[in-house]
């Protein structure tokens, strides 16, 4: 009896993990790279639109003619829908990053929808076009996920190289790693927001090298409706 009660949490925590955890095993049917039959390459940004840096990225790709990705948080393109609409009118992909930025495995069935479902009618409205692709928060998924996807048509995307995580890295250092990481149809993670502090200043600086760097080497650089 002992030893049951002391093991009473094992069965929700085993739940808990399937849910989370578990629901791994069926992202190898998501997107984690493009087409490698090219030497091109696709910039996505996560976490805006913010104020003062997505703008600031914004120059910076018109000013080198690149298209890219961008995962915009339905709550923050709420509050900033001038920018998020820049990100349309100016030719780049329209991602949903989900309405908060919850971690999905801190998510129930019904929250997730309603992450999922509310950052996609959100980014809709506000910038005139559906979003193409989904991208979770972390990276982090759970088993109630897909079927929202499927049912939005809206594919789930990861990422092959991401410069900056949790941690954060030097503007040199990022640019370093995205060409140490660079194989055709490689997938780009940046962060035009601060989900840590200062990335979006970082990544404003270390933006122009790895544009430079990446062409230099020869890639093509592509929104992910090309590459994929």
């Amino acid at each position: 009896m002992i030893a049951g009660r002391a093991g009473w949490w094992l069965a929700p925590a085993a739940l808990w993990a399937g849910y989370t955890m578990g629901a791994h095993a069926l992202t190898a049917s998501s997107v984690w790279r493009g087409q490698r039959d090219r030497r091109a390459v696709a910039l996505t940004f996560d976490d805006g639109p913010d104020p003062e840096h997505t703008p600031r990225v914004l120059d910076l790709l018109a000013a080198r003619g690149v298209r890219a990705s961008f995962f915009l948080i339905g709550e923050r393109a709420a509050r900033f829908g001038d920018v998020a609409r820049r990100v349309v009118a100016e030719g780049h992909d329209l991602g949903n990053h989900s309405w908060s930025h919850r971690c999905l495995w801190r998510c129930g069935p019904r929250a997730t929808a309603a992450e999922v479902e509310r950052g996609h009618a959100a980014l809709a409205e506000i910038c005139g076009a559906a979003p193409r692709y989904f991208r979770a928060p972390w990276g982090l998924t759970n088993l109630a996920l897909f079927p929202v996807l499927r049912r939005l048509g809206t594919p789930l995307v990861f990422w092959s190289a991401q410069p900056e995580g949790r941690r954060a890295a030097s503007p040199a250092l990022q640019a370093a790693r995205v060409r140490r990481a660079a194989r055709p149809g490689a997938i780009v993670d940046l962060h035009d927001a601060d989900g840590v502090p200062g990335a979006g200043r970082r990544l404003v600086e270390a933006l122009p090298a790895m544009i430079d760097g990446l062409r230099g080497a020869g890639f093509a650089l592509a929104p992910l409706r090309e590459l994929l």
